[in-house]
């Protein structure tokens, strides 16, 4: 088709993205596996062997620094840390910025996507002025571990092999 653009394919840095997060995860001692079959909902397995819980994260990435939203389907998950890769703006601003800077990633609780979620979007894409308290989840890996730490009942997840094929628990 003339005229029409193709669209970048940005599937390596979406695997990228994984491997970031997984990095800043580890970096915060908090013990997590990638899921390296498509599981559907969750990309990564945070862990907590001491209490025996789990918690499913998903991650999201846009490639430009100018995104507009991505897109969730399956919210079978804890947490989604939205990861604004930063690889430079559609155009290069008056300045000459390129837009090109250091990825900024996001921790934010499955609940907080279900209330920012467009229940009339079909795609299921959460607009980017839709994400008004985005901010206060920037680098909130605490969220995490708090999670995983937690006893509540119906808050924290026990880890069950069923559940994670992928992880491999011991008996005492």
């Amino acid at each position: 088709m003339a005229g029409t653009k193709k669209r970048l394919d940005t599937k390596l840095e979406a695997e990228a993205a994984e491997f970031l997060v997984l990095g800043r995860l580890l970096l915060e001692r908090i013990t997590t596996f990638k899921a390296y079959v498509n599981y559907p909902g969750y990309d990564l397995i945070a862990t907590n062997a001491q209490q025996n819980t789990s918690a499913k994260i998903q991650v999201k990435s846009r490639y430009r620094t100018d995104w507009d939203g991505f897109i969730i389907g399956n919210l079978d998950c804890d947490f989604v840390v939205f990861v604004a890769l930063n690889r430079g703006f559609v155009r290069p601003k008056r300045n000459s910025d390129a837009g090109v800077r250091s990825p900024d990633f996001y921790v934010l609780p499955i609940s907080y996507i279900k209330s920012v979620r467009d229940p009339k979007n079909s795609w299921g894409k959460i607009n980017r002025n839709r994400l008004t308290e985005i901010e206060q989840f920037r680098d909130k890996w605490s969220a995490i571990s708090g999670f995983l730490l937690s006893q509540e009942k119906g808050v924290s997840r026990k880890l069950f092999i069923s559940d994670h094929p992928s992880v491999f628990v011991r008996s005492p």
